[in-house]
């Protein structure tokens, strides 16, 4: 079987070509993640925004500049943990996902966490939440462990909510601390 390292670059080599919905026809250009093979923690977010769809990089804008901070504020640096999306291309004026996007995307996403294989999976948002493990009230379930088809998950707000609402935003940062005290 092939090494991981070759099985993600040729998952990532599918996302790019990727037509199986129509999101292909309106990307700049597809955002697959990034982060090492052997991440402990990988961080899923909803869809690829503006900044994200231009570069071909997850969360390289405001919500991005976030979550690095709420990163580095727990110890963790981002180059040491692995960030992607349930939607591997932007939705137009960056609408949330359609049920049957997300049903054609996750596939990618199932295949890129088999292959990583970190210890914690932190789903970020409710969009994330519902198309991972299911429907959950995200006032209710996050700062929350989920255990799951043998995985660790971990719930917490999108950080675009967080720059939103500064109740959100707080709330986000004690989630973190309860992500750092499991990580030690």
């Amino acid at each position: 079987m092939m090494n991981r390292k070759k099985a993600l670059k040729a998952l990532h080599d599918e996302i790019a070509s990727c037509t199986r919905c129509s999101l292909h026809t309106s990307r700049t250009k597809a955002v697959p993640g990034e982060g090492p093979l052997d991440a402990k923690v990988m961080f899923i977010g909803e869809a690829p925004g503006a900044q994200e769809d231009m570069t071909g990089r997850p969360f390289v804008g405001r919500s991005g500049s976030l979550l690095t901070e709420m990163l580095n504020e727990i110890g963790l640096q981002r180059e040491e943990v692995f960030i992607t999306s349930v939607l591997k291309s932007r939705p137009p004026r960056n609408r949330t996902p359609h049920r049957d996007e997300i049903g054609k995307c996750m596939y990618f996403l199932d295949n890129q966490i088999e292959i990583v294989s970190p210890k914690i999976i932190v789903l970020l948002g409710s969009v994330a939440i519902s198309s991972v493990i299911g429907p959950w009230r995200l006032s209710e379930a996050h700062g929350r462990f989920h255990e799951a088809k043998g995985l660790t998950y971990f719930l917490t707000y999108h950080p675009a909510a967080a720059l939103r609402f500064p109740k959100t935003r707080a709330l986000m940062h004690q989630d973190f601390q309860k992500l750092k005290a499991e990580l030690r």
